[in-house]
C-alpha cells in the first residue's frame, strides 16, 4: 500500500493576524480608509518642501484623505554620480522636523544604511527601505528595531511571494508595523511592468499593501544618466490598484515636474492628484463591497 500523502498546504495568512499599521495619527490597513502617501522624490529646499507639504495637507483636508508626507533627504541610488542626491541626513532631517512641526503631518523618508535608522526614527513616523535594498538584513533589522513603522519597497527583481521573507526579518524584532509597497517589476531594459496579483499576495502575508503609482511608470536609466518615465499612465495604474485592492497609494508629487531634481518624468502635479483622488476612493469603496 502506498504511503498516505500528507497535506503541505500553506496557511492563507502565514504572517499571522492582519494588524493595521500606525504612522503618527494615520492608520493603514483593515477597517481604515484609503491612505495617501505623497510628496517630492527628494528634498530640494526647505522652502519648496514646506510649501508643498502645506498644499498637500490642505488638499487632503478638502478630500478627507489621511495623508503621510514623503520626501527623501538622500537619494543614494541615483543612476549617475552627477545626479542630485539631496541635502543629506543632518540638514534633511532638520527640514523634515520643521515640516512636521509646522504641518502636524506624519512623515516618511528613506534610509539606506543601518546607521541612519535611529536618527531618522527620531524625526519621522515611517522608515522606508528602497527597493534595491529590500533584502538587506541588517538594514531591515535596524529599521524595525526603532519601533517605527517600516515601509519596504518590493524589489523590481523580486517575486511577490518572496516578500514573506522580508516580513519575517522585520517581525523577528517584535515590530509588526510593516508595509510592503509594489512599484513594478523589471521587464527588459529601461522597462517596468506591474503584476497586480502582487497586491493580494502581499495582503495574504498579513501586511497592508501600498501601491506606488508613480515609480511604476518609471523607465530606470531610460534617459542615459537619469531615469525616464511616463506620468500620463499614473492615473490608469492607480485606478487599477484601487480596483484590485490596496491599503494606501503612493505618489511622487512636484509643482513643476519638468524641473524636478529627481524623478520628474514620473512625478505628477498636485492638481492632477486632487482630481484623481475622488475616483480612487469610489473605486476603493466598490472593491471593499460598499457603494461608490
Amino acid at each position: 500500500m502506498a504511503p498516505k500523502k500528507t497535506s503541505r498546504r500553506r496557511s492563507k495568512n502565514p504572517g499571522g493576524d492582519f494588524s493595521p499599521v500606525r504612522a503618527g495619527a494615520v492608520t493603514i490597513g483593515p477597517g481604515s480608509p484609503l491612505v495617501l502617501i505623497a510628496g517630492p522624490c527628494v528634498l530640494e529646499s526647505q522652502t519648496a518642501a514646506l510649501s508643498l507639504a502645506r498644499e498637500l495637507a490642505a488638499m487632503a483636508a478638502r478630500l478627507g484623505a489621511p495623508l503621510i508626507f514623503k520626501a527623501s533627504y538622500d537619494k543614494a541610488n541615483r543612476t549617475s554620480l552627477e545626479s542630485f542626491r539631496g541635502p543629506g541626513p543632518e540638514e534633511g532631517l532638520a527640514i523634515l522636523a520643521r515640516i512636521k512641526d509646522r504641518t502636524g503631518l506624519p512623515l516618511l523618508t528613506d534610509v539606506h544604511t543601518a546607521g541612519e535608522a535611529e536618527a531618522a526614527a527620531a524625526v519621522v513616523d515611517v522608515l522606508q527601505i528602497p527597493a534595491f535594498l529590500c533584502r538587506q538584513t541588517d538594514l531591515l533589522l535596524a529599521a524595525a528595531s526603532t519601533g517605527k513603522a517600516v515601509n519596504v519597497k518590493k524589489g523590481q527583481f523580486l517575486a511577490p511571494g518572496d516578500v514573506r521573507y522580508i516580513l519575517e526579518k522585520v517581525r523577528s524584532t517584535g515590530n509588526r508595523n510593516v508595509l510592503i509597497t509594489e512599484r513594478g517589476s523589471t521587464f527588459g531594459y529601461h522597462r517596468l511592468v506591474v503584476d497586480f496579483c502582487s497586491l493580494p499576495v502581499i495582503r495574504s502575508f498579513g501586511a497592508p499593501a501600498v501601491f506606488d503609482a508613480t515609480h511604476s511608470v518609471q523607465a530606470p536609466g531610460g534617459e542615459g544618466g537619469t531615469s525616464g518615465g511616463n506620468r500620463e499612465m499614473v492615473p490608469y495604474l492607480a485606478r487599477a490598484a484601487a480596483a484590485v485592492g490596496t491599503d494606501a497609494l503612493f505618489f511622487e508629487v512636484h509643482r513643476r515636474p519638468e524641473a524636478a531634481m529627481s524623478d520628474g518624468p514620473n512625478s505628477i502635479r498636485p492638481a492632477v492628484l486632487e482630481a484623481l483622488w475622488p475616483d480612487l476612493v469610489r473605486i476603493d469603496r466598490l472593491a471593499r463591497g460598499g457603494k461608490a
